[in-house]
């Protein structure tokens, strides 16, 4: 029986052709070519995930395979080009620290802070604090120097200090989901119920969508999560408690 690592020689499609594609059977069994690895781990990538997750589906049935390729695996097996290892490295690296960490640079200092109270937009730089021997608060949503009491979770008193991503969710257009039964008026921009990340659907397939950031998966439509959507519902008929209204509010990821 062939290891993890084999790679094997298979004949094309196309035998008149007269070349072989080189293929590499992965970790869970399934084989794939250089060029195909590359492509749809890119392709995740480029999604906002940053685990590669097997795309064939398992013997005889119509479910996903859906077993984690480590970057290690991948890697070696796609025979990436020292450019693709460091785009695949540098985006890796940056998606890792979006899931588990909240960074910004600080406007007086230039240094990475990392927020740990998530419900509190003023955040306190302990480098400018050092240089400076005073205390310098800045804003994490508009950048600047805090201004006005705190703490606070909606703005400081900037001018212009405005949650973009807030009113996006708030003055959304309408759009439908074709596939979805019923489903002909729904808000076309949500904040995942988990983590507060926003997404769109792409208008087709399922009203269910996981979300890049924490790869929960949720209704589109009523903003449940699938599992608690599909006590009462299915994929393709419209969800018992209608549509949720455009959001009001980002929920606060409560990472565990």
């Amino acid at each position: 029986m062939l290891s993890s690592v084999s790679v094997l020689l298979l004949c094309s499609s196309a035998p008149e052709e007269g070349d072989k594609c080189l293929r590499a059977e992965m970790s869970c069994g399934h084989a794939v070519t250089p060029e195909s690895l590359t492509g749809w781990c890119r392709s995740l990538l480029d999604q906002g995930q940053y685990k590669f997750k097997c795309p064939a589906l398992k013997d005889g049935t119509l479910h996903k395979c859906d077993a984690v390729w480590s970057y290690q695996e991948v890697r070696r097996l796609a025979v990436l080009t020292p450019e693709e290892m460091q785009y695949f490295e540098e985006n890796i690296a940056h998606l890792a620290v979006t899931e588990y960490c909240e960074f910004k640079t600080c406007p007086g200092c230039k240094t990475y802070v990392e927020r740990e109270d998530l419900t509190n937009l003023s955040v306190m730089c302990t480098v400018c604090m050092a240089d400076k021997q005073k205390v310098f608060e800045f804003c994490w949503q508009c950048l600047k120097k805090w201004k006005g009491p705190a703490p606070r979770s909606d703005r400081c008193d900037n001018n212009g200090c405005v949650n973009h991503d807030l009113e996006l969710l708030k003055n959304c257009k309408m759009t439908a989901l074709p596939q979805v039964d019923g489903v002909n008026e729904c808000p076309s921009i949500r904040a995942c119920p988990t983590c507060g990340q926003r997404a769109e659907h792409d208008k087709t397939g399922c009203k269910n969508i996981i979300c890049p950031r924490c790869q929960v998966e949720f209704c589109f439509v009523c903003l449940k999560l699938t599992s608690e959507c599909l006590k009462t519902s299915s994929y393709f008929i419209p969800c018992s408690g209608g549509v949720a209204p455009r959001q009001t509010s980002i929920p606060v990821w409560r990472r565990n």
